[in-house]
């Protein structure tokens, strides 16, 4: 009988051995993704220190709209979060609502099953006892009705303990209802603050760019300033292709870029301002969509990739680049804020960043490319 024992112990341990060997290779995995994902991103900030050095980041212009850009950015992300946590904190005060009217909807049966329970019993009351204690030859009908108000005494006392119960849940839960109450009206008061906030940051901003604009002497010079420069931005692509080319795919839908022409959702619903091939309203020429959008409104990812660039960068203000492999990427610039960060995966209609005019633009748009191993393509074509 040991020896059977033995011999099964040890045929469980010999199947349960690969199992066991698997968590040790996967937490393996797991970790080396994290320390390729961390790599990643101290890849990216060299690379954009880099490029705002190349681009001159250091002049005034760039440096002064770059951090009222920043300003605008927390602003607009700190509202965010404040309507993440009201949209949040109503879903639970609905709950509870919810769970109040379940509880006073049982309170009121509790309630009505209690009283007929009652009527029943004083149907039942002392007068019917006293007749039949009098009626000395109907003494089993005597125990039959002592015995139905020993059940009736012991239903009630059930009943109203059920109702004490039920009362002291529903008050709990009015509690925690004025608890929420609280809670969302902080959060509301919170957004208001932070809607001041943004509005004085973009009004700052204004005033930035009001003061820039009177500096310089003409387009050129606002160009020389503001504007991007082609070849800093087709060495930026490179190199952020270069830093996430051995980062696996970690999305679902993992068709060829290629083979979704004609398939893309568009980034942002709005009218074209200047198409592909023509000139943005700074006279400098388009290589993309430059669609009219208001502000705050969401930019979504036109297809599954991995965020590549979150940042500010001359001529495209607060900057997103997503990378959706075989040299393909798409730019998405001009934004009031950045939702996602380097390395965050991203599907097709995901969210990225808000609609605004950063970098110096005169209003809220954002400016959308589509560039294969760094060059501009036209995304028209690819957008259904």
């Amino acid at each position: 009988m040991i020896r059977r024992f033995g011999m099964f112990a040890l045929a469980l341990w010999l199947a349960a051995a690969p199992a066991a060997a698997q968590d040790p290779d996967r937490a393996k995995k797991e970790a080396a993704a994290e320390q390729r994902l961390s790599t990643l991103r101290q890849q990216i900030k060299a690379i954009t220190a880099e490029q705002r050095e190349q681009e001159g980041e250091r002049a005034a212009a760039s440096r002064e709209l770059r951090a009222a850009d920043a300003k605008v950015n927390e602003s607009v992300r700190a509202l965010r979060r404040t309507e993440a946590a009201i949209a949040t904190s109503e879903i639970e005060l609905q709950r509870l609502q919810e769970k109040q009217a379940t509880l006073e909807a049982g309170l009121s049966q509790q309630r009505e099953a209690l009283a007929t329970l009652v009527r029943s019993a004083y149907a039942l009351g002392r007068h019917e006892q006293l007749k039949l204690l009098l009626a000395q030859d109907r003494m089993a009908d005597l125990a039959r009705v002592l015995a139905y108000h020993r059940y009736f005494q012991a239903d009630r006392q059930q009943r109203i303990t059920g109702l004490i119960a039920e009362l002291r849940d529903l008050a709990a839960v009015a509690r925690q209802i004025e608890d929420q109450r609280q809670v969302l009206e902080a959060a509301r008061t919170q957004q208001q603050a932070d809607l001041a906030a943004l509005e004085t940051q973009r009004g700052e901003r204004a005033a930035v760019l009001a003061t820039l604009e009177a500096g310089f002497k003409d387009r050129a010079a606002r160009l020389a300033a503001l504007g991007r420069d082609e070849k800093s931005v087709v060495r930026l692509l490179e190199q952020l292709r270069d830093a996430v080319a051995d980062i696996p795919r970690q999305v679902d839908d993992t068709r060829p870029f290629a083979s979704r022409r004609g398939q893309l959702g568009r980034p942002l619903a709005g009218t074209v301002l200047a198409a592909f091939g023509g000139r943005l309203p700074d006279g400098r020429g388009s290589d993309g969509l430059l669609i009219a959008g208001t502000a705050g409104a969401e930019v979504r990812a036109v297809a599954p990739g991995r965020v590549a660039f979150s940042d500010w960068l001359k001529g495209y203000g607060l900057l997103t680049i997503v990378d959706h492999g075989d040299g393909w990427m798409s730019l998405y610039a001009f934004n009031d804020a950045l939702l996602k960060d380097v390395g965050d995966w991203v599907r097709a209609g995901d969210p990225l960043a808000t609609v605004g005019s950063s970098g110096g633009q005169g209003r809220p748009a954002l400016y959308f490319e589509l560039r294969r191993n760094g060059q501009p393509q036209d995304p028209k074509p690819w957008l259904r």
